[in-house]
């Protein structure tokens, strides 16, 4: 009686500190919206909970343990006011952070892609940040020493090449070795109502991509980590101690946008429904609009043949994105701000650029662009002159393969 009691007392002060609380959202950090989209967020957003707000079924898990967060400024608790940290709640109950793990992009989602992040002290709250992003992206049994549980909350976007389910893997990896328990709090995915793309080589497999998934798996983040444990895809088929923490009023057809930029040059749904398409420049020399306020939602270069674009634009220095490519240069090229929800990967905009490009030369980074697509046939297939549906035929077989398997992990 006396538990229930302490418990009760517990989950009623969090809802009263969420309630009361504003959220620090930073204007850097808030995503955009189209006003036409308006009305379908509000809607959605009145049914679907995010696991982070269902306080009662995991706060009493942590009570009385020596726990670490695997976090970032997308890990917070809606409230009428607007949201606050996971962090801030839980310091706010007295439950025992030791420290903070942080992904790519840092705690406060400030840092640039790739860029590295060293461990540092989080002004706020005092607490330790260690770095997932910088001298190691596996937790280290040193770091994992003393702790009871380690708690992951992340919003992903539901691609393969964004590193947040990698990080989330090598998490479970290093906690199944120290046999530490992983709670996994579920996030929507934007993109989780289609698979489609490339699907990952083992002879491939990196950071960019750690298992032998399509490019858009549409699973949440918490179907993929039952998917990762069950499938013995950690190292040394160890299976990690794992419980998910489930949405409510979710399912995969349904339309979420997130109220917060899950990372710098991710700044609206237009951009989120882009990145599968437009990520794979990430391996060439093209722009695709790091640099301006219209991240993946354009794309060019100044190598680009100008007598066939009338749009053009010039990449400058700017937030999340210190060095962008073609920086200063007038890129031509093609704006996709219009663009509508997606259900597909298309490789049409890359063709595009390709066939365009007056120096082909100049056009891949090879081993980057093999790392983002899994395979070494994709760039091939582009330079040698394949159409978007020819392409496209050859990912039919292991997609069907693939669902086969995600069946099994869905919970929505």
């Amino acid at each position: 009686m006396m538990l229930f009691l302490s418990n009760f007392k517990s989950t009623v002060l969090l809802w009263f500190l969420v309630l009361a609380t504003c959220g620090n959202e930073t204007k850097e950090q808030a995503i955009t919206t189209s006003p036409t989209d308006k009305p379908q967020i509000e809607q959605e957003a009145k049914k679907i909970v995010v696991a982070a707000n269902r306080t009662e079924a995991y706060v009493p898990l942590l009570k009385g343990k020596k726990i670490a967060v695997v976090t970032n400024q997308t890990s917070v608790i809606f409230n009428s006011g607007g949201h606050t940290h996971l962090v801030d709640s839980l310091l706010s109950l007295d439950v025992d952070i030791k420290h903070v793990f942080a992904p790519e992009h840092g705690f406060r989602g400030n840092f640039d892609a790739g860029e590295h992040v060293n461990n540092s002290k989080d002004i706020k709250t005092g607490l330790d940040l260690i770095s997932l992003h910088g001298k190691n992206r596996k937790p280290s049994q040193e770091q994992l020493e003393g702790l009871d549980l380690v708690l992951f909350d992340i919003q992903d976007v539901g691609v393969r090449f964004y590193t947040y389910i990698s990080t989330m893997q090598l998490v479970m990896e290093a906690c199944a070795e120290k046999g530490i328990p992983v709670i996994v709090l579920d996030r929507p995915n934007p993109n989780g109502h289609y698979v489609d793309g490339p699907t990952m080589e083992a002879a491939n497999t990196s950071f960019l991509g750690m298992t032998e998934i399509p490019l858009v798996y549409g699973m949440t983040i918490g179907e993929y980590a039952n998917m990762i444990n069950e499938e013995n895809w950690l190292e040394g088929d160890k299976k990690a101690d794992l419980t998910v923490i489930p949405l409510e009023n979710w399912t995969h057809e349904s339309f979420y946008s997130l109220p917060i930029r899950p990372s710098p040059n991710l700044p609206n749904d237009i951009s989120i429904t882009l990145y599968p398409s437009l990520g794979m420049f990430e391996g060439t020399n093209i722009n695709a609009g790091r640099g301006t306020e219209f991240q993946f939602q354009r794309y060019g270069a100044s190598f680009l043949d100008a007598k066939v674009y009338d749009f053009n634009y010039t990449p400058e220095p700017n937030f999340g994105s210190k060095y962008p490519k073609e920086e200063g240069k007038l890129c031509y090229g093609k704006d996709l701000s219009k663009t509508k929800r997606m259900n597909e990967v298309t490789m049409d905009y890359i063709i595009d650029a390709y066939t365009n490009s007056v120096d082909k030369s100049k056009f891949f980074l090879t081993s980057g662009f093999t790392k983002h697509a899994g395979n070494d046939r994709l760039q091939k297939q582009i330079e040698d002159g394949a159409t978007n549906a020819e392409i496209k035929s050859t990912w039919h077989k292991n997609i069907e393969k693939f669902k086969k398997i995600r069946a099994k992990y869905l919970l929505y």
